[in-house]
């Protein structure tokens, strides 16, 4: 009798620890296909927190999914085709991020649904009807580069570096979403008294070239709006910000762990991870027109140290209690 009651026991104990593991499984018999479309490079942070995100919502590659992964490297001229080529293998969903991969994914099907990661102003390039009900075969997180975040960032540099009158601004007038940013970054100079001044580089080759025109414009600092091209190619652009002796404001934490002055926006990492929670529902049935868009709620603040002394430059001390990290 005490036998069968250890093994009633046992059953119940097994079932009761069962049950989560069942709610998280996964349909069976099929493997399912996940394209990923990035503008930057392999083995980057978000993607691994992608990656990480997705297993731990069941799904593990080489098992219930496999995952077909298309870098641009930076080079926006590259992603039509590594678009097209996700929708000839026929992918059950695409992860498109940030924002020139998911237009170029978009531009490529109307069917295959598209998950954005942190793709910024959606509903202006029309990737989504609204943010509350996208209405197409598009959803995600929106990274929107706003007038707080780009006012934020010449606000820091003001409170930094003495003096500031004239900040260089350098886009990558192939980011669609930089447009909308110049207009912003306008009007939150005015409100500081800021004069700016504005320079482009669509590929790594011209960066020297920007570089040495701020340089002749004799500008105090150089903003960078957020771009792949600037994430990838970041050890040069911070070489160059050393050579010519500017402080900097990035948007994006690698930039600055790389040799930039400063960073402060939305937690990149954070919106990749929380992606894998659309791409889950996706797999399961969710429509992408009923999912609303996701916006980021954590933004940080990353200051390097060390690339302030070398400019000869003294954080305030408030700024750096605000900090979320100081990089000595």
């Amino acid at each position: 009798m005490a036998a069968a009651v250890t093994t009633l026991s046992l059953v119940v104990a097994l079932t009761v620890l069962a049950e989560p593991l069942a709610a998280r499984a996964q349909p069976t018999g099929k493997v399912y296909r996940i394209g990923v479309l990035s503008g930057a490079s392999a083995g980057s942070a978000p993607l691994e927190a992608f990656r990480q995100g997705l297993r731990e919502l069941g799904w593990v590659e080489g098992q219930n999914i496999a995952i077909d992964y298309r870098f641009a490297e930076g080079r926006d001229d590259r992603l039509p085709e590594l678009a097209a080529q996700l929708v000839q293998l026929k992918v059950d969903v695409i992860a498109a991020g940030p924002t020139p991969p998911a237009v170029a994914a978009k531009n490529a099907t109307g069917t295959i649904p598209i998950v954005m990661l942190g793709a910024a102003t959606p509903v202006e390039l029309g990737l989504v009807a609204s943010l509350a009900r996208p209405g197409g075969n598009v959803t995600g997180s929106s990274w929107s580069v706003d007038l707080e975040i780009i006012g934020k960032g010449i606000e820091l540099l003001k409170e930094t570096v003495p003096k500031l009158r004239l900040v260089a601004i350098l886009t990558n007038p192939t980011n669609p979403a930089h447009a909308g940013s110049i207009e912003n970054v306008k009007l939150a100079a005015r409100s500081l008294g800021v004069r700016l001044q504005f320079f482009e580089a669509r590929t790594r080759n011209e960066f020297d070239d920007a570089f040495r025109a701020m340089a002749q414009q004799r500008v105090n600092a150089v903003l960078i709006v957020a771009d792949a091209l600037f994430v990838v190619h970041r050890t040069p652009l911070a070489d160059l910000e050393a050579k010519y002796r500017l402080p900097s404001m990035h948007t994006l934490r690698p930039n600055v762990e790389a040799g930039g002055l400063m960073s402060y926006g939305p937690d990149i990492v954070a919106v990749w991870r929380r992606a894998a929670v659309s791409v889950d529902k996706i797999l399961k049935g969710a429509k992408p027109a009923d999912l609303p868009i996701e916006q980021p709620t954590k933004f940080e603040m990353v200051i390097n140290l060390k690339t302030a002394k070398a400019l000869g430059l003294t954080i305030p001390k408030a700024l750096l209690l605000r900090a979320d990290q100081v990089i000595q």
